[in-house]
Parts: structure tokens; C-alpha cells; sequence
């Protein structure tokens, strides 16, 4: 996956080849005698006189036939025509494009719910509001417009790459046609996506007033890009280089060889960071390589959890490690079940001694509640040694938890055995949020991902309404995180990452982020990252995971980075490059602008997440992530 990205890119050629034009000129010459057009072969010793057409009719019939057949031989008679071609051989040395077509007739259809039925573009406005549009070309493909095709345009190629069980091109025959079809599909993909036709009043009922620059990319302003641009060339961009000597696959075998597989990886901004298991936790040492292993192993004792969860121990299955007090504690959460992520509470390691200390419950007004998911109260809080909060997030609630009591004095752990954690601040939504993931910035703002694709942004002074609500993109936000400053955010979906400005100029010409006020409607349209399609077909079911920004935990510092899983691989993108808006992945742009130019780096089939080390452990031009390997170019 991504070695040979190469041979993706490469110009489709319009010359076929020898046998393929002998076979066209055979069938030519047999249609010429068809129609009556005598042989001039020297050695033919009779000749056979051209058979009397019975009619006019027949006449300027078989005229008219003549002339579609040298007239077609660039599909300029057939509507839609195009050139398909099929990319065969994967990233193997004969990896390459085929021609499947020659010259083959597109077209967009809509469908019935139930698929039993097609009908015309042109005739299917406003019908069935579970029909959606599928893209047809000839009798090789058929699929449902959406995400899923990764479509990639080359404009000067007047091409389009996408994903249907396999790979496939097609090369169309003026720039006209290559302007309709990638308007069209937009079309389609807005109404597949909304439920709504794609026209003004339905992308303004979608998006807002203040987000149509979201709606029309190409008319958005971009200023807020170039400005951050300028700040970031003073930072050369760095490269991802090999690793020499030192292999971090091992660590992970070691963690793995005692439990079971790698649920969680806490990374230290100290001397250490965790694997978490279902069984312990290995202890690494941070090093400005990597990190490697200490032979420290923390066990859980399954009996002692087991006693205090009143449940089968098997149901403790960590999934998220929180560190805190300086990285001396660290908060376990694990799933009810496997088929629900949410808990009850969580169980509080004291890393130094390798004892769970106490179990702590989730509760309000007196009642048991669930969480989904825990994080820092800031991006530098696990290094603040008094701390004794932390962020709480479910489907319809964001809140901080307090390990002190109401009166902010210390609970004694010791002598209760499932102390209350104290809901000091925060909201719950009355439906309909579908909060999924969050992440904070330097200063404790806060930014909250939903099932819906909305990215909401609340300030350090309040969790009940959000200062800005970006729309989402149709795709739920399986994961979120922010810069240190809170100027950059980016989403994680299935298919694609979304990278978001959130600078604004307020009414004063003073320039600030999304967290601190209502941005208006001068708001820069985010920019996509994604797979191109050769290495999304490559990484087959697998999706994206956990995308991150390299790690920084002070004012001053620049993430340079981004990273996020695709199965096997940790895939990573200049920070710099992604921004800038002159990058040639710009220049083909269709819908959002989208960057394919990243580096991928094989990771152990052990580790879950793929993350940067602390800014104080990379080296210059070394921003890797735990467990990298080879990285290739892309």
C-alpha cells in the first residue's frame, strides 16, 4: 500500500496497442466487404461484383452505416462516450492501467429503494426519497455514489479514478465532458448524502448562511490559509526518514506475549509510556528515537477487580488509558460489553506501586450514568502533579469530573470501596447530539465530534452552548483532536479526514479561534485529506482511525504533523503541505480541495492507535509514530 503510487498517477495512454489495432483494421476491412466494396488483392483470381442494393433505402442505409463507423472511432456519436480502463497488479512490479473499454456510453441513474428499477436522470426529479443515484458506465460498472468511490479528478488529464471492486479511469474526449461529468457527480452525491436536490436553497437549508463557502469551495475565502501559511514557511518541512537500528515491534511483542493484543496506547510527556492490555501494563521508557522497553510489567489482579465490579472479570477489557498527576495515576475505562462502549465508571491505577487503587462510579442527582469517553482537561494536564479533574463525554453529555468531593477535599480511596466522582460542571443535552468523541486545546477549550458529521467548539466558560457548530460532511466523526492553540481541528471519518480553520476576524479587525465567539460568515471551507484510490482499494475494509496531530504542550510550538491508522499502516501527512494552497493536489479540484501526498509506514498488527511521541522527543526531522517502519513517500 503506497510504494508504488506512482504507477496510479501515470497519464493514461490513448494509443492501443499493435494487436489491438490489426483486430480493429481486420474488422474494418470485413465490414468494407460486407458493404460491397471489391477486393483489389492481386492474387484473388475472381472477382466478385458488389451485390445490387434493392432500394434507395438500402442504398442510404448502408451509406449511413459507413459513415457512424469511421465517424465512432472516437466516440464522438455515442452519448457520455468515454475510455474505461481497469488497474491490474496492485503495488506489484506489473502493476497497470488496462483498457476496458474503448469506447463506452455513462450515465447517472436513479434507483428505486428496493433497486428493482432504473430510470433516466432527466426523469427522476423529486421521485422516491429512498432512490439514489448510481453511476453506470456500460456493462462493467454500477455503484452507489458516495464516499465510498474515493473519487480523484485529474483535470489536465481529463480523467477521473475511482473505486468500485477494483480500480478504475475513465478518460474522457473533450474538457467539456470532463466539466459535466464532475459537475453532475457532484449533483448526485449532495442529493445521496442530504436527501435534498443540489441547489442553492437546499445547500443553504444544509450548510447555513455562514457556511455556503462549505457548499461552494471554489468561491470560498481562503485568506485565513494563506495567513497561517505565511507563519508556517518559517519552519522548513521535514521528512519522515528511515529508522536505523532499533526495532519497536519488539516492545509491542513483549506487551502482547504477556496478555492479550494492545488495546490502548498512553503516551508520556515524561520519561514513560504505557501499553495497555487486557491483562497489565508494559512500562516503555520515552526516548527521542522512540520509546523501548523497560521490563516493567504491571499485571491486573483480575480476583481483586472482579470482587469490587460484582462481574465477570472478563468484562474488564481497558480501552481507554488516561495518565494524570504529573503521569504517576492512570485512569482505566473499559466497555460494558463489547457491543457498547460506554461504562459506568472507571478504575484508577497507581502506576508507581502497579495497584488499582480504587474503582470510581459515574453519578448524577444520585443516579448511575454511563460515559463513552474521558479525556484531559487540557492538552498539558496530565503533567500538572495535584490534578484532580478530567473531561466526560456521552451520546448526550459533556461534563468534568472531580476525584475530590463537593466540598474539594480528598476522597479517602482507602476505606470506600466505590467512591462518587463529583459532576462539577457541564450539560446534558436534552436529545439528539450524538456526541461521539472530544479532545481539548492548551487552554482548556473544548471541541466535541457527533454522529452527524456537526463538529461542535464550546469555550472554557461554558459546556452548554457551543460558540460555533461546523456542519458535517455526511459521514460521522469517529474521532477528533486540536492543536495546542485551538486554530486547527481535525476530524476522523471512515473514508476521510477533515481538516477545519478556525481562525475568524471579529467586527474589531482582531483575529480569533471558533472557541471564543460566533465566526460569521466569512468562514474558510475545510480541506479533505484522503487515500488515493489505488491504496484505499489496497487497504480494503479497513477505515480510518484516530487521526492526531504531532503532540505539543506549550504556546510557542508548531504541530508539523498529522497521523491517523488504516489497518496495517499509519499513514502521515506534512502539516505545512496540507495548508498550502498552491499544492499541486489543489489544482484538480473538485468539491472540497483534497491532499493525497502522504507517507505510509507498516505498524505492528499489535498496535491499535497510531501516535506521535511528545515534541520534546522528535527529532527535527523525525516526527514518527510508535511502531513505525519503512515510510513510503506518497
Amino acid at each position: 500500500m503506497g510504494a508504488n503510487h506512482s504507477r496510479e498517477d501515470l497519464d493514461l495512454s490513448d494509443t492501443e496497442s499493435e494487436s489491438e489495432s490489426q483486430e480493429t483494421t481486420h474488422q474494418e476491412s470485413e465490414s468494407e466487404d460486407t458493404y460491397g466494396t471489391p477486393s483489389s488483392h492481386p492474387s484473388d483470381h475472381k472477382r466478385t461484383d458488389p451485390e445490387t442494393p434493392s432500394s434507395l433505402d438500402e442504398v442510404e442505409a448502408r451509406l449511413k452505416a459507413l459513415k457512424l463507423k469511421y465517424n465512432n472511432k472516437n466516440g464522438s456519436n455515442l452519448k457520455n462516450a468515454v475510455k474505461l480502463y481497469l488497474h491490474v497488479g496492485g503495488h506489484t512490479a506489473n502493476s497497470k492501467w488496462m483498457v476496458a473499454e474503448k469506447h463506452v456510453s455513462y450515465s447517472f441513474v436513479k434507483t428505486a429503494s428496493n433497486d428493482e428499477e432504473d430510470d433516466d436522470y432527466e426523469n427522476e426529479e423529486g421521485s422516491d426519497p429512498n432512490s439514489c443515484w448510481v453511476l453506470k458506465i456500460g456493462s462493467k460498472v454500477r455503484v452507489k455514489i458516495d464516499e465510498n468511490l474515493q473519487l480523484k479528478a485529474f483535470k489536465e488529464q481529463r480523467r477521473v479514478d475511482f473505486v468500485a471492486n477494483g480500480v478504475w479511469a475513465i478518460k474522457f474526449f473533450s474538457p467539456e465532458e470532463w466539466d459535466s461529468f464532475t459537475k453532475t457527480y457532484q449533483e448526485c452525491l449532495f442529493e445521496n448524502t442530504y436527501g435534498y436536490e443540489a441547489n442553492d436553497e437546499n445547500k443553504l437549508k444544509v450548510y447555513g448562511k455562514d457556511f455556503l463557502g462549505w457548499a461552494n469551495p471554489e468561491a470560498a475565502d481562503d485568506s485565513m490559509w494563506e495567513d497561517a501559511e505565511e507563519n508556517l514557511m518559517k519552519t522548513p518541512p521535514a521528512k519522515t526518514p528511515l529508522k536505523e537500528g532499533h526495532d519497536l515491534t519488539e516492545e509491542f511483542e513483549e506487551a502482547a506475549a504477556n496478555g492479550s493484543a494492545i488495546q490502548s496506547l498512553a503516551l508520556g510527556a515524561l520519561d514513560n509510556s504505557f501499553l495497555v492490555s487486557d491483562s497489565g501494563i508494559q512500562v516503555v521508557r520515552n526516548y527521542n528515537h522512540g520509546i523501548q522497553g523497560k521490563g516493567i510489567y504491571v499485571n491486573f489482579d483480575d480476583r481483586k477487580l472482579s470482587a469490587r465490579r460484582g462481574t465477570n472479570a472478563n468484562y474488564l477489557t481497558p480501552r481507554k488509558a488516561l495518565l494524570m498527576k504529573a503521569e504517576t495515576n492512570m485512569l482505566l475505562m473499559s466497555p460494558m460489553n463489547e457491543l457498547k462502549p460506554h461504562s459506568k465508571g472507571l478504575h484508577q491505577l497507581d502506576i508507581e506501586t502497579g495497584k488499582v487503587v480504587s474503582e470510581w462510579r459515574f453519578e448524577k442527582d444520585g443516579a448511575d450514568i454511563t460515559m463513552r469517553d474521558i479525556t484531559n482537561d487540557s492538552k498539558g494536564a496530565q503533567m500538572d502533579p495535584s490534578g484532580s479533574t478530567f473531561l466526560g463525554l456521552d451520546d448526550n453529555r459533556l461534563c468534568r469530573w472531580d476525584m475530590r468531593d463537593r466540598r474539594g477535599m480528598v476522597q479517602n480511596i482507602v476505606n470506600e470501596s466505590t467512591p462518587v466522582l463529583n459532576w462539577t460542571q457541564g450539560h446534558q443535552f436534552s436529545r439528539g447530539t450524538n456526541f461521539q468523541c472530544f479532545a481539548t486545546t492548551g487552554d482548556g477549550s473544548i471541541v466535541v465530534g457527533s454522529l452527524d458529521g456537526k463538529i461542535r467548539l464550546y469555550s472554557i466558560s461554558s459546556m452548554r452552548q457551543a460558540k460555533t457548530a461546523f456542519p458535517g460532511l455526511g459521514s460521522p466523526i469517529t474521532h477528533v483532536d486540536v492543536t495546542y492553540d485551538g486554530k486547527w481541528i481535525l476530524g476522523t471519518t471512515d473514508t476521510y479526514l477533515i481538516l477545519i480553520c478556525s481562525l475568524f476576524t471579529d467586527k474589531d479587525g482582531k483575529t480569533k479561534t471558533g472557541f471564543s465567539g460566533r465566526m460569521g460568515n466569512r468562514i474558510a471551507a475545510p480541506r479533505l485529506l484522503k487515500l488515493n484510490p489505488l491504496d484505499s482499494h489496497m487497504a480494503g475494509a479497513n477505515k480510518f482511525r484516530n487521526a492526531q496531530f504531532s503532540w505539543v504542550t506549550e504556546n510557542g510550538k508548531q504541530e508539523r504533523h498529522l497521523v491517523a491508522t488504516v489497518g496495517k499502516f499509519s499513514v502521515i501527512w506534512n502539516f505545512q503541505q496540507v495548508k498550502d494552497g498552491s499544492h499541486e493536489c489543489y489544482q484538480n479540484q473538485v468539491g472540497l480541495k483534497s491532499c493525497y501526498c502522504y507517507k505510509i509506514v507498516l505498524k505492528d498488527d499489535s498496535i491499535v492507535d497510531s501516535r506521535f511521541m511528545h515534541e520534546k522527543f522528535a527529532v527535527s526531522d523525525s516526527p514518527e509514530a510508535p511502531g513505525g517502519g519503512d515510510p513510503h513517500e506518497s
